[in-house]
């Protein structure tokens, strides 16, 4: 039976590039028989993390919000894609208080012992990351990529690949590199 792959959008731009990549790579994975979603992260309505460790004895956080959704589709998810531009060298500040909020993963993995993901769904689990910078500079993805594979760590959902392109500041336009959207769906084939 084929698997479920939930795609999450980091990008402030709702139809941006990273939007476009990360379509392709869903359709990748849609293409070998998985079910595919999308949480957009610009479109949730929810507040930081208050890191005040109310989620240490329960199974989510105690903050009603859109959030409550996010938990079960992230911790149902066969594989997770993240895609994200890359803003000041990191993760962008609405996309980085979304993986803030997954503090509840964390606290039932390390404190509670007690994971909200299944042994049997770890077994399975894999993690892509997609991630655009504008600047072709060294070590532009080096925050993003850390900060990805900690909250793929948390979620039990271990980064297996990347797509990492920069120099989208001269690029502009990815429809115009048929061979970075190529790239993207070829990942999310494997994913998938």
């Amino acid at each position: 039976m084929a698997g479920t792959v939930l795609g999450i959008l980091g990008s402030p731009l709702p139809e941006g590039n990273t939007k476009k990549l990360l379509e392709q790579a869903l359709k990748g994975a849609a293409d070998t028989g998985c079910s595919t979603g999308t949480i957009h992260v610009s479109t949730l309505d929810y507040q930081p993390c208050m890191e005040m460790m109310f989620c240490k004895d329960h199974d989510t956080c105690i903050m009603e919000d859109d959030m409550q959704q996010a938990y079960v589709k992230i911790r149902d998810a066969d594989s997770i894609i993240m895609a994200t531009p890359v803003m000041t060298m990191g993760i962008p500040g609405g996309l980085k208080s979304f993986m803030d909020r997954c503090q509840v993963f964390y606290m039932a993995k390390y404190v509670r012992k007690k994971p909200l993901v299944t042994p049997e769904k770890r077994q399975v689990r894999r993690g892509l990351f997609i991630c655009i910078a504008g600047m072709n500079i060294p070590e532009v993805f080096t925050g993003a990529r850390l900060t990805t594979k900690a909250f793929f760590d948390i979620i039990d959902c271990p980064y297996k690949d990347e797509l990492l392109i920069s120099d989208m500041d001269t690029i502009r336009n990815i429809t115009t590199r048929h061979d970075l959207l190529d790239a993207a769906y070829e990942r999310g084939r494997a994913i998938g």
